[in-house]
């Protein structure tokens, strides 16, 4: 999961450590070293006793971010020059691994804030002071206005009406039956509603769903009205005093004009009170501008992103919160009923640093 952006990130880290460290050894500038053979010759006569081997410390990371800056004591100055040269390493690094350039610029631009001009503690490894820098920055982008989902299910008036929109093949419709064993777990009551009415073989795929988890469907003959099919679920929730209405939609292109009208047609007959994107975490970028899109057309309220597990770049996770301005609500993490989790930022955090647990 992750493994090639993980990479890249292990790779620039220990990048600026070294260049970093270069940098305050004097190997970068001339000017420096100049610098620290004036201040030898003045402490010549005062040279203080050598420490023993035992007594020397070597550069260790340091846990707690606050204890690695100095902020009125001596220590490592970061400067702007070798700092941008980095930041363009950093660059490349995201946009490498399908990160969208908005939150390349935005992650970019949280690291040289933070480090810029402050002063690194004597002893600790420069290194470590920018991946703690660069992990704070990632997990700002991914903390969009958190949703908590199972809260708005419980607290919501119902019948709840989930909408759930998104491109052919990014796993739409074993979304909704993985909400839909959600919710029968947490004692919710649920109808499906089979509103992709335009491929027949939509509606057969719900349809085994619903009879796996003893869920009841609504459905109408292929090509008829998704609309219609949408009203009748919820009527029929109504009077079933159903919790919760998870209405599929026809997987269509953002680019299809017609079939994206069809879907304000059915928000507009059957108003949903969240509408959840379902994208496919190894479509990257594409994934973003998708999103990006069908937020204009409907708004969406949040985010599920699919195939999590197999994906080695992680464009699309870390940048999609930020661009289109919604929450990662899920993350897709295999193929079973139970294989989708809550997303958390921290999570995805641990995992892009080697921290799995």
């Amino acid at each position: 999961m992750f493994r090639s952006l993980k990479d890249k990130l292990k790779s620039f880290t220990t990048k600026a450590s070294k260049e970093l460290e270069d940098l305050e050894e004097g190997k970068d500038n001339g000017k420096v070293k100049e610098e620290k053979g004036e201040k030898k010759k003045k402490a010549k006569k005062e040279k203080p006793p050598k420490k023993s081997k035992g007594e020397k410390r070597a550069k260790k990371p340091v846990a707690d971010e606050e204890d690695m800056f100095a902020e009125k004591r001596t220590g490592k100055k970061l400067r702007d020059g070798k700092l941008d040269d980095l930041l363009w390493d950093l660059e490349m690094a995201l946009l490498e691994s399908d990160v969208a350039l908005p939150v390349v610029e935005k992650i970019k631009s949280s690291v040289k804030d933070d480090l810029l001009g402050r002063k690194v503690r004597r002893g600790v490894d420069l290194g470590s002071a920018v991946e703690a820098s660069l992990k704070h920055a990632i997990a700002e982008v991914l903390a969009q206005n958190p949703v908590n989902f199972d809260a708005f299910i419980k607290s919501h008036e119902k019948p709840v009406i989930l909408m759930f929109v998104g491109v052919n093949g990014t796993g739409k419709t074993t979304v909704i039956a993985k909400i839909a064993h959600r919710l029968q777990k947490g004692r919710i009551s649920c109808v499906m509603a089979a509103a992709d009415t335009f491929r027949a073989g939509a509606i057969e795929q719900l349809q085994r769903h619903s009879e796996k988890l003893g869920v009841k469907l609504i459905k109408h003959q292929a090509g008829a009205d998704p609309a219609a099919v949408a009203y009748d679920a919820i009527e029929h929730a109504k009077a079933r005093h159903k919790d919760v209405v998870l209405v599929d939609t026809a997987g269509r292109m953002h680019s299809n004009i017609n079939l994206m009208d069809e879907m304000k047609k059915i928000k507009r007959i059957a108003p949903p009170h969240m509408i959840i994107f379902v994208g496919d975490a190894l479509s990257g970028n594409d994934t973003v501008i998708q999103a990006q899109k069908f937020d204009e057309t409907v708004g969406i309220d949040c985010a599920v992103l699919t195939k999590i597990d197999a994906d080695a770049k992680g464009g699309a996770a870390l940048s999609i919160a930020y661009a289109v301005g919604k929450p990662i609500a899920f993350v897709g993490i295999g193929q079973e009923y139970d294989d989708l989790v809550t997303f958390n930022p921290k999570w995805m955090v641990n995992r892009l640093f080697g921290e799995d647990t």
